[in-house]
């Protein structure tokens, strides 16, 4: 009887302590941290501040007034081409681009234009977010660090001109420094590049196949532009990590880059550095080995560049599972300790956790014995690392149970096509005979947008995308022309040309479209998401024309060693243009990450014409992350086809409030407090993804009526 009372009355705690614990997050403001509390008054890093949690401490809009939010301001560009910025903004102005990579600074309450920086190059390829510097000694000295295209420009932040001493004129070109001819390589900076001290320290964007430049990070001096440390991402003799790669391999091989931006412990002196696959991504015969520092988590020391610890996410990488978005860095509670620690998301939908300072796991990871690849020439790794907890937050693999239900013919459709496929998980090989399942898609899982992290309760805030797409190999054979397409550009537009529209055009009868001269200047130049290719020497580059064109001789025969490349990236949608698998096709989840256990999980966007016929909470495709406030909320854009700004309770994901804008909303929110109010500010523009969808190029501030 007493054990029963006593069962009882803990469960009444219990429902109390649930209580109380929701309206703590939802009606009170917790005290802030004096350490934290003038920081964040500002957003001056993309991520917040360099800890990357997308986080803020501002109360004004809140879970109970958040209804009242009006439009305050919007500012439209004038351009086309989509945004997936996000605006910083210190001592009342925000610092964004427009999409051609126009640095533009803003009256940070009534958006009036202050100044515009015009480089003369039109950027072609994402700009996320500037960087911010501010003298230690001299407060008034306050730059700007720009990545437009290959250059990082300088400018006095309060009048957008270049700052002369800086680099070559107030720029630096980062195709210099890298042991290889500058002209002959292709990497433009998508991030910004993270300060510590005076230091800016940058990754950038390569091409995906051969030739590409190698992914070295790099340290730059605030004042002088001058290269202060590089750390190779594929190693030099001598250097650790040089025998998980062919020994010559760091002078020909490519990326294993720092594209998705890193993050700074500041205190600590550490910068976090994750890193995407080798090129090219889908074979990797002439890189035999586990491929450090492809697909790594690093610790960095940030003075030196010094590794202090890494972590590779998957060795031999055959998948292009990237790690997409900077790291977020917190202290966990854990049996009454604090441990300061780092959480990495990814690709295929695993979070991985661990001591920031000791590289040491917060969470068991397992090497598991995966399927070995029969491709001619292929050396796949034997083992690939598990997460044993927190769980995915994506599925795993994709069975016959998991296919469309969205119509009858559609779900006949899935599953014809899906008999035909090969489904086994995670790390299946890429063949040759059938295409292989990549569930989540090399768009799924976590993207670029990154999670967010509430430090007062150690929540994860992450979207993901649950579709599916699929690859095979053949050999990379015929012509010179048609050997350099199948080597450079199949994995993107296949091996028919098709393409995947109208993310990535079909090159079927280009000729009517373009002359040879603007189609060597898109190789040479890059357009869109497609990088630039100057490593083609000419008469290569003259032979991929002609195949472009006329197509592969008669008498057309193999040139050099056989490989083998994709035959492209292939969504497995059904006939009418939806994902086959079944739903929902984008998620929003909320983990603890002192226990690893979710605390919920939602389908997230929608499709309107889906909605139309009753059918909701499909999930979408989405891009861009989540801003989360002391205020209660969890402000997200992301969704690719329904347009909508959403603000949710996150403590139950319940929504709020929702705003339907001009475009797709692919960029993380910010907020800021200035004039007074608080303000919430989000690019929209889209990012071409959307086939029904144009792109433009218009900055909202939200804010409650005054």
């Amino acid at each position: 009887m007493k054990m029963r009372r006593r069962a009882v009355w803990l469960l009444a705690w219990a429902a109390l302590a649930a209580i109380a614990f929701a309206i703590s997050q939802r009606f009170l403001a917790p005290p802030i941290r004096a350490s934290a509390a003038a920081d964040l008054t500002d957003w001056p890093v993309s991520g917040g501040t360099d800890a990357n949690t997308h986080y803020s401490p501002l109360t004004e809009i809140n879970a109970r007034n958040v209804g009242d939010l009006k439009e305050a301001w919007m500012l439209d560009t004038g351009e086309t081409g989509g945004l997936e910025t996000t605006p910083l903004m210190v001592d009342g102005v925000i610092y964004a681009y427009t999409p051609t990579q126009k640095v533009i600074a803003l009256d940070a309450v009534t958006s009036k234009l202050l100044w515009k920086f015009d480089s003369g190059i039109v950027g072609t390829r994402p700009a996320r977010a500037v960087a911010f510097w501010r003298n230690s000694e001299d407060k008034s000295d306050k730059r700007i660090l720009a990545g437009v295209m290959n250059y990082v420009y300088e400018l006095n932040a309060d009048t957008g001109k270049p700052i002369q001493a800086f680099g070559d004129g107030g720029r630096i070109d980062l195709r210099e420094g890298l042991g290889r001819d500058p002209a002959q390589q292709s990497l433009v900076m998508t991030s910004p590049g993270v300060i510590y001290r005076d230091l800016l320290i940058v990754g950038d964007a390569t091409p995906e196949a051969l030739p590409a430049p190698p992914g070295d990070i790099r340290a730059y001096d605030i004042r002088s532009g001058k290269m202060r440390w590089t750390f190779h991402t594929i190693p030099h003799p001598g250097e650790l990590g040089y025998e998980t790669w062919p020994k010559d391999a760091w002078t020909y091989s490519g990326a294993a880059n720092n594209w998705m931006g890193m993050s700074v412990d500041q205190k600590q002196g550490i910068v976090y550095a994750p890193t995407g696959s080798a090129a090219t991504d889908w074979y990797g015969a002439d890189r035999t080995g586990d491929d450090l520092y492809a697909d790594t988590l690093l610790a960095l020391d940030a003075a030196t560049g010094k590794r202090l610890w890494h972590f590779q996410g998957v060795h031999h990488d055959t998948w292009d599972r990237d790690f997409p978005a900077p790291p977020a860095l917190f202290t966990m509670h854990r049996d009454g300790q604090d441990i300061p620690a780092v959480v990495q998301t990814t690709k295929q939908g695993f979070l991985y956790v661990f001591d920031r300072l000791t590289g040491k796991p917060l969470f068991p990871i397992e090497e598991r014995p995966v399927q070995i690849s029969s491709v001619p020439g292929e050396v796949s790794a034997r083992t690939q690392p598990f997460p044993l907890k927190p769980a995915p937050f994506a599925r795993q693999q994709l069975t016959e149970d998991d296919l469309t239900s969205r119509t009858p013919e559609a779900h006949a459709w899935a599953v014809d096509r899906f008999r035909e496929l090969i489904s086994k998980g995670q790390f299946t090989p890429i063949g040759t005979t059938r295409e292989t399942i990549i569930f989540p898609s090399a768009d799924g899982g976590g993207e670029w947008g990154g999670p967010a992290l509430d430090p007062e309760t150690n929540t994860l805030y992450v979207n993901s995308n649950e579709f599916v797409h699929t690859e095979s190999l053949s050999p990379v054979d015929g012509s010179g022309g048609r050997k350099t397409y199948l080597g450079a550009c199949a994995s993107c537009h296949g091996q028919t040309l098709e393409g995947v529209p109208p993310s990535i055009p079909s090159l079927v009868n280009i000729q009517e479209r373009l002359t040879p001269e603007q189609i060597v200047a898109v190789v040479k130049s890059g357009k869109g998401r497609m990088p630039a290719y100057p490593g083609i020497d000419e008469q290569r580059l003259k032979a991929l024309i002609s195949y472009l064109i006329n197509g592969e001789p008669n008498d057309a025969k193999r040139t050099g060693p056989a490989t083998y490349g994709s035959n492209g990236y292939h969504r497995f949608y059904d006939p009418d243009g939806y994902p086959a698998n079944s739903f929902p096709w984008g998620t929003l989840n909320a983990i603890n990450l002192n226990t690893g256990e979710y605390l919920w999980k939602i389908p997230f966007g929608e499709y309107p014409e889906l909605v139309a016929k009753g059918l909701k909470n499909t999930g979408s495709e989405n891009y861009g992350g989540p801003l989360v406030t002391r205020g209660g909320l969890l402000v997200i854009g992301a969704t690719v086809f329904d347009n909508k700004l959403r603000i949710l309770d996150k403590a139950t994901g319940k929504l709020l409030w929702e705003k339907v804008l001009p475009f797709p909303v692919n960029a993380t929110p910010m907020t800021y407090e200035a004039g007074g109010r608080q303000f919430i500010v989000v690019a929209c523009g889209g990012e071409g993804r959307n086939p029904r969808a144009s792109t433009g190029g218009i900055y909202y501030a939200f804010a409650l009526p005054r």
